[in-house]
């Protein structure tokens, strides 16, 4: 399934509901299931509680779809482009970023550390093997652990909404992800058991300042106001339950600037997979349902994931669509 949160009419509170098949409906779940049994669980509220529902919540909306494709009761549906789509969890629990593709950290090494030295590294690369290139030495921490930063969940935006600039930047930047929700509480959980908390997929531009953030990284803390600013987070379209998904690590993805692709690339180049990192993240610490878990740029053997990578930035008036196969297309402009 395919899950939205959505505006509708003039109705000021978000509703969540399924898309057919065909994109061109929405089931509203608590419609849909008040027609099926007069009572709405509280799963159906909003996505977090949707998520914290579990395998009941998804049960219960297939169950719903099933009803509704089959008996076709009056008003339980709207015309998708009627609606205003707000992110799947407008508000997460918490944003969490992790950086599992090797090849960005390789390539941000080479392009912001070793500079004139890059293409030397390349050279020694290709001769001696990669674990002899500096760039390799230089990340070793990279190999230990899926490390990550945590955003702010208060600065989320959605498909087709913009994205404002800060003032205080010049290198506005893109960056091809995608992640994942939870869907259960738990706190050490091993590699074996992480794939169990995933609740569904969706896609995340983690929009960045990219001088602002090499500069506060030189005093070996942050990002800060780097990533810090107000619709700097785009989450969406849709949260893709798991089952749908199906390997979440063969997914084609590409980034595309005013209908020109800039990267392309695949999650089968993940060094670090959700599972590690969930695990990782676990250790001593509970995690929750309706928490965010991003993968970290997508570079691999395809291309570069952010524009950092190939130093060209973003200017106003740029519109960015991240594709996920399986999930969709995340547009939003920069203004």
């Amino acid at each position: 399934m395919k899950l939205v949160t959505f505006l509708y009419d003039e109705d000021i509170k978000p509703k969540i509901g399924v898309l057919s098949q065909d994109h061109n409906q929405i089931i509203i779940l608590e419609k849909a299931v008040e027609a099926l049994e007069f009572s709405v669980p509280y799963f159906f509220n909003d996505m977090i509680s949707f998520l914290s529902g579990d395998s009941e919540a998804r049960d219960k909306a297939q169950e719903v779809v099933e009803f509704v494709q089959i008996e076709q009761p009056p008003d339980v549906s709207v015309p998708y482009d009627s609606v205003t789509l707000l992110s799947p969890v407008p508000r997460p629990e918490s944003i969490r970023d992790c950086m599992a593709f090797e090849e960005h950290i390789i390539n941000i090494i080479r392009n912001v550390g070793l500079k004139k030295l890059a293409g030397f590294d390349r050279f020694l690369e290709k001769i001696l093997g990669r674990k002899r290139s500096l760039a390799y030495l230089l990340n070793r921490a990279f190999y230990e652990r899926p490390i990550y930063y945590k955003g702010n969940r208060f600065s989320v935006v959605s498909h087709n909404q913009d994205v404002i600039i800060p003032d205080y930047t010049r290198k506005m930047d893109y960056e091809l992800e995608f992640g994942v929700f939870l869907c259960r509480s738990g706190k050490n959980i091993p590699v074996a058991d992480a794939a169990g908390y995933i609740g569904g997929y969706t896609i995340f531009n983690d929009f960045s300042a990219r001088d602002i953030q090499l500069d506060e990284q030189k005093g070996r803390l942050g990002p800060a106001k780097g990533k810090d600013f107000d619709t700097g987070n785009a989450l969406g379209p849709y949260l893709v339950t798991p089952d749908e998904i199906g390997d979440p690590y063969q997914l084609t993805m590409t980034a595309s600037v005013n209908n020109e692709i800039w990267s392309r690339g695949n999650s089968a180049d993940m060094h670090w997979r959700f599972e590690d990192m969930i695990s990782y993240m676990s250790r001593s610490e509970t995690l929750y349902p309706g928490e965010f878990i991003g993968s970290g740029t997508c570079s691999g053997k395809e291309g570069c994931g952010c524009g950092l990578e190939m130093n060209r930035f973003l200017k106003k008036g740029d519109v960015v669509e991240l594709f996920v196969e399986k999930i969709g297309t995340l547009k939003n402009k920069v203004v």
